[in-house]
């Protein structure tokens, strides 16, 4: 293939957002999944909480907070399809898995079923309790390519034992960036009385989410990812039933008081003093978003992704890792890369062409993952198409 055609990439019309946000304009910036970019707007109504809390800490944090908090928290859960009193802020989707996993009440011999697309931080999470209590955490394989929901379903059912407590899935993986089917796992594993524990850091604000729908057991996700909040905004989704047995990671002034009638919203909602400014914006994260037809934007982010995949598999002549459809990935996708040295390539991308995207090996097979945001638009996926041919042939 020529570098001409390699780098060929049809003109889309994508909004013209770049300019809400406030990333380095010299920059090919192809990764959000990894840590977000959040618009001027909503950066800037972050600052504005900020600013009301050093007015007077004490009235802010000691009196206001609590209905701030509740006022935020009624908005997230219209946006994410629940009721305000199931759901928690959290700084991360890595700390909502913490609680959960500390708190399912593991024994020795219990098992925890993942796939082996798992994110490493909840790895070492669910590795770490379970070699505390002499429980096995499984990486169940899921073969690539995925073509459809039931061979996902049953392919991950080949780990379940009569020993599985705990099922514990992306919602949308880190490595691969695949959308699995966590309704019809939840809906089995409901039948079955096994518990699940969704990871959805990449989804909100990637695909739509309906939790009562969905029926997972526990759901965390961020907000500062695809939602595009400030860094440090993220919930964790309770189903009522299993709320009384969540415990807190930081034991507080809510662990005894009972004022909100919630053990779930007393031991979480205030675990000692700390800026909550970054939760307080996610309504603003969801106006932007609503305001800018948000459902647009991410199908048009889709569409300028599925080019960029293709281009890279014609690139490589290798097979995708699932079919083009925005059933198995969205706005980010993962694309195999020729075996060979990929060492430092992702720093010389950086360093040689301030292009920022991850490569990677997992499993063995070298990886590629690309995100594309509001901001991105054709140049940016030339610019990596032309670099790729640069150092990979």
């Amino acid at each position: 293939m020529s570098h001409t055609q390699a780098t060929r990439v049809q003109a889309l019309p994508l909004p013209a957002l770049a300019d809400q946000f406030l990333l380095d304009p010299t920059i090919t910036f192809l990764n959000h999944g990894s840590f977000g970019a959040c618009p001027r707007p909503v950066f800037e109504e972050y600052q504005r909480w900020q600013r009301e809390l050093e007015r007077d800490p004490v009235d802010f944090l000691g009196r206001r907070v609590p209905t701030l908090l509740t006022q935020a928290r009624e908005t997230l859960a219209a946006f994410v399809g629940t009721q305000a009193d199931n759901l928690v802020f959290v700084p991360n989707a890595t700390y909502g898995v913490n609680v959960v996993a500390r708190s399912v009440g593991l024994q020795p011999g219990d098992e925890v079923l993942a796939t082996d697309h798992e994110y490493g931080a909840v790895n070492n999470t669910w590795r770490y309790l379970c070699e505390k209590v002499g429980a096995r955490y499984i990486n169940q394989p899921i073969p690539l390519p995925v073509t459809d929901a039931e061979s996902f379903v049953e392919a991950l059912w080949q780990g379940v034992t009569p020993r599985t407590q705990v099922i514990a899935i992306s919602h949308i993986t880190s490595p691969t960036a695949l959308i699995f089917p966590v309704e019809a796992v939840c809906r089995r594993a409901r039948e079955a009385g096994i518990v699940t524990v969704i990871d959805g850091a990449h989804a909100l604000g990637q695909v739509d989410l309906d939790l009562t729908a969905m029926g997972a057991t526990f759901y965390t996700g961020n907000a500062h990812k695809w939602l595009c909040a400030p860094k440090g905004a993220a919930f964790l989704y309770a189903d009522p039933a299993h709320q009384p047995s969540l415990e807190p990671l930081v034991v507080s002034h809510g662990w005894s008081n009972g004022r909100s009638g919630s053990r779930l919203l007393d031991y979480f909602s205030w675990t000692g003093t700390m800026d909550p400014s970054a939760y307080l914006s996610v309504p603003a994260a969801i106006r932007f978003q609503r305001e800018h037809d948000w459902p647009a934007v991410r199908a048009a982010c889709h569409a300028l992704a599925s080019q960029a995949r293709a281009q890279i598999q014609a690139l490589t002549g290798l097979p995708a890792i699932s079919p083009d459809s925005p059933a198995w990935f969205a706005q980010m996708f993962t694309a195999r890369l020729p075996e060979g040295e990929i060492e430092g390539l992702s720093q010389r991308l950086w360093e040689e062409h301030r292009i920022e995207v991850p490569i990677f090996t997992w499993n063995g097979q070298p990886m590629i993952r690309v995100s594309i945001q509001a901001y991105n638009g054709p140049q940016h996926v030339e610019h990596l198409l032309a670099a790729l041919t640069q150092y990979l042939f």
